[in-house]
């Protein structure tokens, strides 16, 4: 049950974050990685943005409870059998 709140709370805030971008920057300030490795114009924007969008991804798996098969599938090569 706290994993399908925990998804529907993030879920919740990806779109928060892809929408009031700006309110983010303005209040916590620009990210250094994200200006130099994501250097698009307003790198940290667009951060922020995708930070959201793996947010909504990861809520709405956790909600279906698919998020453990979607683990299990990327890291079972690398898990010990």
């Amino acid at each position: 049950m706290f994993v399908k709140i925990f998804g529907f709370i993030l879920f919740a805030i990806g779109p928060w974050l892809i929408l009031k971008t700006e309110w983010f920057v303005q209040n916590f300030g620009r990210n250094s990685w994200a200006e130099e490795h994501l250097s698009t114009s307003g790198g940290t924007r667009f951060f922020y943005k995708l930070l959201g969008l793996i947010m909504v991804f990861i809520g709405l798996t956790m909600m279906f409870d698919l998020f453990g098969g979607i683990v299990f599938w990327a890291l079972g090569p690398l898990l010990p059998k």
